[in-house]
């Protein structure tokens, strides 16, 4: 990338780049990696095992006091952290198993607040396959590579393209229901919905303005801390349903000032609906 990058974002994006080439070798030759099963429609292999160490070791040895937190090996460092990664190897990993070019490693970077919060410092969701590197830092914009994002500017559901996230075989009835009713209100009103499978490209493409707005329930703080910055510094607004912060539950809306707030009405909506229902 041209543009100067700070000193944690050069750290960010030469780990993620070293993790990368590992990664790129492995698709490659993806019918010879060994796969486990953590859940039901839920895999982890050697490739995200061999990211992830990567990851630990350039992070680690660039930052040795900060604190961890990675999909696969969890917590990591001191509880009294003032820093720490939030580390996803290999956002995407049923779409790598099956030879599908999309997916993504994912750094967030936190920071301890004085009244013991925290905040998304900086956010980095690099595409090997494709070689676009989303990044940013708060108060300073998102980029992909060195070009300046900027989320889109359609005001209008019947003008605006959707990304989701479809539930699968491990997720509870009422997440299922809630989605399920979403996606019934959605359908007639906009251009399209896509699922593509990595809820921190997703985010990424809001911000790029490729996605006009985005909505998942259940997701984990690795898969969405980097993407949620990236959009807030684009422009756009990354919630919960009811406008809160979407670390805690997972529950996350995205999108532009014009669409943010018409999906949050509708996402709101289909869970009311499934509280209803339980």
């Amino acid at each position: 990338m041209a543009l100067r990058l700070s000193p944690h974002m050069t750290v960010m994006a030469n780990a993620a780049q070293k993790a990368a080439r590992r990664l790129l070798r492995d698709f490659n030759e993806v019918e010879q990696l060994q796969v486990s099963i953590k859940g039901p429609s839920d895999f982890v292999s050697q490739a995200d095992l061999r990211a992830e160490a990567t990851l630990r070791e350039e992070l680690a040895r660039a930052r040795p006091g900060y604190a961890m937190l990675m999909e696969e090996g969890g917590a990591e460092g001191s509880d009294n952290w003032s820093w720490r990664w939030i580390v996803d190897p290999l956002d995407g990993t049923t779409n790598f198993l099956h030879g599908i070019p999309h997916w993504a490693i994912s750094i967030g970077l936190e920071r301890r607040l004085p009244d013991g919060g925290s905040e998304i410092a900086a956010g980095l969701v690099y595409a090997p396959a494709a070689d676009e590197m989303f990044w940013a830092e708060r108060g300073a914009g998102a980029f992909v590579n060195d070009k300046r994002l900027r989320v889109s500017a359609r005001r209008e559901l019947k003008d605006a393209v959707l990304a989701t996230g479809i539930p699968f075989a491990a997720v509870a009835p009422p997440r299922r229901l809630a989605f399920a009713r979403t996606l019934g209100q959605l359908m007639p009103l906009v251009a399209g919905i896509r699922r593509f499978g990595a809820a921190s490209l997703d985010l990424a493409w809001v911000a790029a303005g490729r996605y006009d707005g985005f909505w998942e329930l259940g997701l984990k703080p690795w898969d969405i801390s980097a993407g949620l910055l990236i959009v807030r510094e684009a422009g756009g607004y990354a919630t919960d349903p009811a406008g809160g912060d979407p670390r805690a539950s997972g529950d996350v809306v995205a999108g532009n000032p014009h669409i943010h707030p018409k999906l949050c009405e509708m996402v709101s909506d289909g869970q009311d609906a499934a509280a209803r229902a339980g």
